[in-house]
Order: structure tokens, then sequence, then C-alpha cells
């Protein structure tokens, strides 16, 4: 009894010293009390919504309390069952911990990509040629709940294709992987969304076109009746999307059934295969499948759900548990490899994440353990993909090491940022890489490092330079770059030394003459 009541206490203890380190934090000028607004602006500045329910409980305090400062027992009442997402909100543990750069990084892109007037809405679903094509909005959801949104974000479009990969979700779920195989392929089919196409065992090639998602759409609880089938699955979009407002486009819905020529075909052309589970009603599976495609909702409830996959089945703002780790990962795999229509095979080797898009104009991106992300507009290329959909993802893989085989280019990713690290950590390997680039005469990756954002001016804990390094070794090409990128002739290591005196006591001739060159001018 003694030892647990010890344990108790320093369990207590614990606790209590991790409030104290949460509190310490935010008392920036060492009064003994934190303002409301200094909580209320952490919490916005970290990406986490205030109508988060994780932070329910703190900021229904923060806005019923009278006190515009707090003590530290007020704060620790105020932080209560919340202390978890706080103190990572605190202590900048999210996913992605400089939120706000990398929220102003993004706008950037969106806007870059928003200069591209290309491409046309589509027509053959009467009610999607009526969408303006101007609209556009993306947003973003990391595996920590932060969240950013840009654009039209307000305005709800029908998911289309996009609805596929959940399908598919809950058709695993309910009977695994083994089962759906039996009547879904898995691999690429080289041939068109909607051809009338099976593969050499009579089965749709994958789930991830027409075919494909109407059998998911024959799998998911067919003894249920229509009305709750469908009920099943929008429910399962509203977990998803951490119940983000998730809805049904009646008028696309009746445009889909009134266009709906070759998918019936392709419905009737996998009953004569014996594709189907026995006694499956093909006209309710068809209904079931434009439903889907009919769902609508806006790009931050979609990047929700692209983040629950990316979280592993997970929703990030709620913390339930949708899917299994399981399901997702065979989900993933098929979207990568089949998601993106006929494009799929050059968006795996150029972005290479796991996306679907669809006619409406959005697409579904997920950067597996990182963040989900959104695209609506409604431009399309000649293979149905938005077009500023695909030049949004083209940038972001550009800037970021998203790309799935970033990890083994130790070269040339050097030049992508990671929104993971810290920025004194970002600072610390951009030190190390560049230093140890200039050191070694590779001016190409000091050209990289440098364009990717790292300061020529960074030292090591030596006080030691770039320009020190390449003055000392002899690369004339490097210090000739360095110095025409500002970096500081003057600058002084920690026995103070200069770029100048370094090539001098290394003896190189030509290097010393370009420095004192330099401080002439």
């Amino acid at each position: 009894m003694k030892e647990t009541s010890e344990l108790n206490e320093r369990s207590v203890d614990g606790v209590l010293a991790e409030y104290q380190k949460m509190f310490k934090a935010l008392d920036s000028d060492t009064d003994g009390f934190v303002t409301r607004e200094d909580l209320l602006r952490i919490i916005d500045e970290s990406g986490i919504s205030r109508k988060d329910i994780r932070i329910a409980h703190t900021i229904q305090g923060v806005m019923e309390s009278s006190n515009a400062k707090l003590d530290f027992n007020q704060f620790r009442a105020l932080v209560g069952s919340n202390s978890s997402i706080l103190k990572s909100i605190i202590q900048k543990r999210l996913v992605v911990p400089d939120f706000q750069t990398f929220c102003g990084e993004m706008s950037e892109i969106f806007n870059e990509a928003k200069k591209n007037r290309s491409g046309k809405v589509a027509n053959y679903i009467p009610q999607l040629g009526r969408v303006n094509a101007e609209y556009f909005s993306t947003a973003i959801t990391t595996v920590s709940g932060q969240r950013f949104s840009m654009g039209d974000a307000q305005v709800p479009f029908c998911l289309q294709s996009v609805s596929k990969p959940i399908n598919y979700c809950l058709a695993l779920e309910e009977h695994g992987a083994e089962k759906v195989s039996q009547h879904i392929g898995r691999e690429p089919s080289g041939k068109g969304f909607n051809e009338l196409s099976l593969n050499d065992k009579g089965l749709p090639h994958n789930p991830m076109i027409n075919s494909g998602a109407i059998m998911c759409a024959s799998l998911i609880h067919p003894d249920f009746n229509l009305a709750d089938r469908f009920d099943f699955i929008l429910r399962a979009w509203q977990r998803l999307s951490g119940y983000a407002r998730v809805s049904f486009n009646n008028p696309v819905y009746l445009s889909e059934r009134e266009t709906a020529d070759r998918n019936f075909a392709l419905g009737y052309f996998m009953r004569e295969k014996g594709a189907f589970s026995p006694n499956t009603d093909l006209v309710q599976t068809l209904e079931l499948y434009f439903q889907c495609c009919s769902i609508e909702m806006e790009t931050e409830g979609l990047s929700v759900v692209a983040a629950s996959l990316a979280n592993g089945g997970i929703c990030p703002v709620t913390g339930e548990k949708i899917l299994e780790p399981t399901t997702v990962q065979h989900c993933l795999s098929l979207m990568a490899s089949c998601g993106m229509y006929d494009f799929s095979g050059e968006f795996a080797f150029s972005i290479g994440l796991p996306s679907k898009s669809g006619v409406s104009g959005a697409v579904m991106v997920v950067v597996p353990n990182v963040m989900g992300i959104a695209i609506w507009s409604p431009r399309l290329d000649h293979l149905g993909n938005s077009v500023r959909g695909i030049e949004f993802c083209t940038r972001l893989v550009e800037a970021y090491n998203f790309h799935v085989y970033d990890s083994i280019m130790v070269g040339s990713s050097a030049a992508k940022r990671d929104p993971r690290l810290k920025k004194n950590i970002q600072q610390i390997e951009g030190v190390v890489q560049l230093c140890w680039a200039a050191s070694q005469g590779d001016l190409s990756e000091v050209q990289n490092l440098i364009a990717a954002g790292v300061d020529p001016n960074w030292a090591d804990y030596d006080g030691r330079t770039a320009l020190h390094l390449a003055a000392s070794e002899g690369h004339t090409q490097v210090v000739e770059y360095l110095l025409s990128q500002n970096a500081n002739i003057d600058a002084v290591d920690r026995w103070q030394g200069t770029p100048l005196t370094d090539a001098k006591r290394s003896n190189q001739v030509e290097i010393v003459k370009i420095i004192e060159e330099n401080l002439k001018n």
C-alpha cells in the first residue's frame, strides 16, 4: 500500500510538472500570469481550429472567463481534459511545427496554380457542365488536426469518382481483401475509366474505375435496403470528415441516371461474366453507385477524409478510429497506381502520392503520416483530371520532400523542404549539408541547398561558414558562387579566423586573390 501511495504521488507530481512547463512556456514576461489572448493566439497559430472538439473544454472556458489574465491554477483548470493536445500545441510538437510559414508557402503555390486557365468543365453530365469554371479551392488537414483552406472553400461540390476509394475501403472492411479480390482486380486497366472492358478473369480491373466502383457498391451491405445502404455510406463519410457537412446533390444524381447508358452496359457486361455475387440486384447497385457519385462536400471536409487515410484510418480531428490500417494500406496502394485515370502512371512517377480525382474537378491527395489535401477546380484536362489540381500537386512536390521516394534521393532532394522539422532543426541540417558540400567542392549541391532556402551565412558550432570551408579547401568555383550569393566575407569563427585567413593558411593563392578583390569592392 505504501509503494502504491508513493507511486501515485510521483504520478501527480509528474502531471503537475507538465502543467507548469506549459504555463511557463506561455508566461513570456514571467509575471506569473498567462493572458487569454496569448493562449488563443498560440492555438490559432498552430493551425488547430477553435472548433476542434479536442480543445472544446478550454475554448469554452476561455470564452466564458471574465479574467483577462490567468494564474497557474486558473490555467490548469482551463486546460483540464484537453492537456494532451494543448501540450503538443504549446511545445510545437504537431506534425508541422511552423504551420504559419507552411500556410504562407501553400498560399503561394495556390496563387501560382490559379493562373492556369486551361481546360474545360465536364459536360457529359449536364449538371456538372453548369458549374462555374473559375471556382478553385484547396484545403489541408494534417494528421495532428491542423487545418488551412484557400479560395472558394465554402462552395460544395460533388465527389464523383473521389467517392470510389471510400467505397472500396467499406467493402474491404465488410468482406476482407481476399473476398473482395474475387470480384475486383488490383491492376491498372490501361484504358479509359468507363471503358467496356474487364480483365482476363471477367472482373473489373480495379476499384478506381467505373466497373470496379459499381462492383464495390454491390458488396456494401447487400442485405440492407437501398436507403439504409446509402445512409451507411454517408455516415462513413461524415465520420471520416470529422462530422463536416456532407450532403446529397439530387439534380446531379438525376442527371447522372439520365446519362448512364455506359454504366448500365458495364453492369450487364459484368453480370454476363458472372462477376457479381449471387442474387445481386443490378439496378439497385447502379442506383447506389450514382448516389455515391452525387455526395456533396466542401474542400475542408474532404481534406479531413484524406487526412484520416493519411492517419491510418483514424480521424485526426476527433480521434475516432473508422478504418483498419490494413484497409487503408490496400486502398492507398491502388490510389497510387490507378487513382488518376489514364494519367495514373505519370502522376505516380512525377508526384508520387496516393490520389484520386473526379470529373467534378475534385482531387483527394494523401501524404501518408503527414496530411491530407483536397483540391477542387472544375477545369479538366483531356483525361478528366483537374488542371489546377495537377499543377498544385506538381508545385507541392517540387517544394517539399513528399514524393514517396524522396527519402532515397539523398543529394537532389536536399533542395526540397521538410515541413515536419522545426526551424532550428532545419537550420542545423542545412548548415551540416551546406558546409559539407562546400568543403567537398560540390558546387551543384551548394546551389541546390541555397535555392532551397539555406542561408549561405549560417555557421556550424565552431562559427565556420561554407565560405570558410570552401576557401580553406581551395574550391574556387564554390567560393565565387558563395560570394555572388552575398556570403559574409568578414565572417569570423571561434578562433577569430575569416575566409581570407583560412585561404592564406592553406596557401590557396587564387582564392586569396578573389577574396581580396571582393574586399576592395
